[in-house]
């Protein structure tokens, strides 16, 4: 048995230390808001945090995790109100939206590394998440405007 801690309830899972936590999660847990993009940690769709870390789940083994925190966008404290989530809204960031959980856990990563990310820093750190749609100036004003947002407080 391993166990996790997933959005703040504690779970015991029996399955092999390989699987990787996208399958834990969404198999064995229900989980399903991190989505399968690639398989390969190339897309983001399944990015979560473990430990407060944006890590892509389908290539975290859940042998590796065990003992930490996983939060996935349904554990993000304030939900809805979230200041990236708002900005998400606001700034009518998803088109198709199969990527915008993890574009989200990404960005929230972010505006905790750095709290006022230049374009630079953005298009460095989010890189890694893909977007079939395009939305990337979306999702770029978004972070800007959360960043903001989050600075008032």
């Amino acid at each position: 048995m391993i166990e996790l801690t997933v959005n703040g309830t504690k779970h015991q899972v029996d399955v092999e230390p390989e699987m990787p936590l996208l399958w834990v999660l969404r198999d064995e847990l229900g989980i399903t808001s991190p989505k399968y993009g690639c398989g390969v940690a190339q897309c983001g769709a399944c990015t979560v945090h473990i430990d407060g870390s944006a890590v892509r789940s389908c290539q975290a083994h859940i042998g590796d995790v065990a003992g930490k925190a996983v939060t996935t966008i349904d554990g993000i404290e304030k939900g809805d109100q979230h200041p990236v989530i708002q900005a998400w809204i606001e700034h009518q960031v998803p088109q198709c939206g199969y990527c915008q959980t993890g574009q989200i856990m990404q960005a929230i990563s972010l505006l905790e590394l750095i709290p006022q990310p230049t374009d630079e820093n953005i298009n460095e750190v989010m890189s890694g998440n893909l977007c079939r749609c395009g939305t990337y100036p979306r999702i770029r004003a978004a972070i800007h405007a959360a960043a903001a947002k989050m600075a008032e407080k």
